[in-house]
This record gives structure tokens, C-alpha cells and sequence, in this order.
């Protein structure tokens, strides 16, 4: 615990905390926040936490899974959202260590958890990709989402990938479940694939891999991960989340769509939260945008399954985020009138 903290009890935090969020919420807002940090009083309850000043990272990843095993997933990342707010507020009144909100690490979401409404548009990927290409080509950011729009890879399978995966005479790469060697697929050994890159696609990544600023490094599996952090590590899920939601902040690489400025924006700053800009889009939303931008070139459904490693049942329920006009006019390209 830092000398610098301020002892403060739970239950006063969360009051301290409700107070200070009541002028500028809704009522329900506020009830909902009450009723999700009730929760969290529960936990300190059990736990017999006493002081606020006393959290730890460990302590919240304890909480979450204490959570997690009562609600849905989807649930339980709109009341760790509650917790984030909550922890940062005290971290600012000096109840928390800096920076304990960003170890909230909710759980990833089952298969079309989110509104279909929920995507990367076309229109914005390729923005954001020709301003990467354009004035950071190769960097970690490029190369991640150039894969991820190219191919709708779950957050689960880039953390599993390495530099070795690459197949350069077929400018594809492999994706294996090794969870003997700390890496694993969502749909285990069933998901895995070869994938197809394609020359451009894969030119990125190999130049990504030779870019000076990327941290070689070797696992303890003897292991090369494809990206790393500055630390030298192999990223956690939680971390591509991360990435993936501050490489398409709109103001990364155009003018605020919500003509915000940076004083005005609470998605800016040292201590803000880029998940917190309305135009936020997390993996899952590019995997989305991804599964329906293939349908709408007109790559046959059942491909889009195999290369994303979806059912068919569950692409058209859950990613399929095409209008009926779009599917209209994918199917009028086979029709000969």
C-alpha cells in the first residue's frame, strides 16, 4: 500500500463515489451503479476488506471471477464497467492505487454476446488502415489490424500466434490450439486453420516482424509470439483488447466524428478511458465488420465460416450485420437479369 493513500472504508467510497456521480447521471444510471457496486460491498464483505487503500490487482481479478461464476458474460462486463468508473474516481480522492482500474479484466465475450448493430464498417477499417499504412506502416498497431480486419481472428487466436506460424511460400499462417504451451483456441483443436493472407497482408506482418521497435522474445515454450509488448512479453487478450480499441480511437487518425475537443472528451487524457468514446469498437466489433465485409464482396458463406471459424448457424444469427438492400445486392450479382 502507498504512503500516499488515504485510508476509506468500502462502503463510504461507494457512497463518496454515488454523491459525486448523482448531479451529473440519470436516476437510473445511478440505481444501476448502486446496485452493481452493492455487489462489490458483498465481496469486501466476505473477503473482510475493510479499506479501499488495501486493493491490489490480484484482489480484482478475484472479485471478478467470484462474480463471474453468477451472471451471464455479457452481464458481467456491463457491471465491471460500474467497477472501472468507481476505482478511478477513487484513485483520484487517493482511496486506490493509479491505475487499478485498468486491471478489471472482464471475461471474452461467447460468440454474438453483442448487438449485431455493433461492427467496424468497411468505410471506417479502411480509413483507419490507409492512415496506418500511410504514417505508421509495419508498427504493432498496423500489423494487428490489418490481420484482424483481413481475417476476423478472435482475440484468442492472435494472442496464440507466433512469428513461426508465418507460411511464406503460401503468404498464409497457421493457427494451432497448444494449450500445453500456454496459448488456446476457442473451439480447441476443431479451430484450427490455415488462412490465406494474401501477398499485401502478409508483406505487413513480415515487416512487422524486422520493425526495430517490436520486442523480440522467446517463451519459456521456446516460443517466438508474433506481437509482444514493449516489456518483451506475450500480450494477454485483455491487452489486444486494449490495443485494438486505441487504434481505432477516431482521433488516433481523423477529426472527432463527435465534435468533442480534448478537454471536452472523457475518452481523452492521461487517466481516461478510450473505451468510454462512443465511436469505441473492441475486437469482437471488428471481427463482426469483418465477417460481414466478406459476405458483402461476396465470399461464399460457408468460406467466411471456414476462414473465421464460425457455424454457419451462428454467422447468420450473430455477424451477419448486413441491411436486407446489401443482401439484395450480393444476391442480384448472380442473377442474370
Amino acid at each position: 500500500m502507498s504512503d500516499d493513500l488515504e485510508p476509506l472504508s468500502p462502503e463510504e467510497g461507494v457512497e463518496r463515489f454515488l454523491r459525486h456521480r448523482e448531479p451529473s447521471v440519470r436516476e437510473s444510471t445511478l440505481q444501476n451503479a448502486r446496485t452493481r457496486l452493492n455487489y462489490f460491498l458483498e465481496w469486501c464483505d466476505e473477503r473482510d476488506i475493510d479499506n479501499l487503500n488495501d486493493l491490489s490487482g490480484r484482489d480484482i481479478a478475484d472479485f471478478v471471477a467470484w462474480r463471474r461464476g453468477d451472471i451471464a458474460a455479457i452481464t458481467l462486463q456491463k457491471q465491471l464497467s460500474s467497477i472501472r468508473v468507481a476505482l478511478r474516481w477513487w484513485a483520484d480522492i487517493e482511496a486506490v492505487e493509479e491505475g487499478l482500474a485498468e486491471k478489471v479484466h472482464a471475461p471474452e465475450l461467447p460468440d454474438g454476446a453483442e448487438s449485431k448493430d455493433v461492427f467496424l464498417s468497411a468505410d471506417r477499417a479502411e480509413r483507419a488502415l490507409a492512415y496506418y499504412n500511410r504514417h505508421q506502416y509495419a508498427s504493432r498497431a498496423h500489423a494487428l489490424l490489418t490481420l484482424m480486419w483481413e481475417t476476423g481472428m478472435r482475440r484468442s487466436a492472435v494472442h496464440s500466434l507466433d512469428v513461426d506460424d508465418l507460411e511464406s511460400d503460401e503468404h498464409a499462417i497457421r493457427v494451432e490450439h497448444r494449450i500445453d504451451e500456454g496459448t488456446k483456441l476457442k473451439n480447441g483443436e476443431g479451430g484450427e486453420r490455415w488462412v490465406y493472407l494474401g501477398l499485401q497482408t502478409f508483406q505487413v506482418l513480415e515487416d512487422y516482424v524486422d520493425n526495430p521497435d517490436r520486442k523480440e522474445t522467446v517463451d519459456e515454450y521456446g516460443r517466438r509470439p508474433l506481437f509482444t509488448t514493449q516489456k518483451g512479453t506475450r500480450p494477454k487478450p485483455g491487452t489486444i483488447y486494449n490495443w485494438v480499441v486505441r487504434a481505432l480511437h477516431p482521433c488516433s487518425y481523423s477529426d472527432c466524428p463527435h465534435g468533442r475537443t480534448q478537454e471536452e472528451c472523457d475518452a481523452r487524457g492521461r487517466n481516461a478511458s478510450l473505451s468510454k468514446c462512443p465511436s469505441a469498437r473492441s475486437p469482437h466489433a471488428v471481427r463482426r465488420g469483418a465477417i460481414t465485409n466478406h459476405l458483402n464482396n461476396d465470399t461464399p458463406p460457408e468460406t467466411v465460416g471456414e476462414r473465421m471459424d464460425v457455424s454457419l448457424d451462428v454467422l447468420y444469427r450473430h455477424y451477419d450485420a448486413r441491411t436486407d438492400k446489401e443482401k439484395m445486392q450480393v444476391r442480384r450479382k448472380h442473377l442474370n437479369n
